[in-house]
């Protein structure tokens, strides 16, 4: 993958699976948004994947929903443990009162959540293993119009 997402959108994609806002079909991914408000569509084929989430579609690097649906594809790890720690996380809320200061709101997120120091260190391991396996993906990402 050419363009990397923060690692926070890693934590979003965890949020997902834990609260299960989606809906997995054979050829694309539904995602709801963490306030409800808006579902995003992720589809692929041939290696490329297209969804209409804000980050892929205008900032060229797979966003939280495409992210998801790799996590649900296998195709980057996923450690069903530290997903759960990000149940129910309001994160449209705490990006928007953090400017999209994405590591502002996922600290934020995380004493929500009550997460000790060996929670976090955990939790960002697995973002960071997440990202390496994302780069080492031999896949494109695009607009889903």
């Amino acid at each position: 993958m050419e363009k990397l997402p923060p690692l926070e959108k890693i934590y979003e994609a965890y949020s997902v699976l834990a609260d299960e806002r989606f809906d997995l079909a054979p050829e694309h991914l539904d995602v709801t948004s963490s306030d409800g408000t808006k579902t995003y569509r992720v589809d692929w084929s041939d290696g490329t994947y297209r969804s209409n989430d804000n980050a892929t579609y205008w900032q060229g690097y797979a966003g939280y929903p495409v992210i998801a649906a790799l996590l649900l594809q296998g195709k980057i790890p996923l450690d069903n443990d530290v997903a759960s720690w990000f149940a129910n996380i309001p994160w449209k809320a705490l990006n928007d009162a953090h400017k999209r200061d994405y590591a502002a709101a996922a600290a934020e997120a995380m004493d929500m959540r009550g997460f000790d120091a060996l929670q976090a260190a955990r939790a960002k391991g697995c973002a960071e293993a997440d990202l390496d396996a994302l780069a080492a993906l031999d896949v494109k990402v695009g607009r889903l119009a």
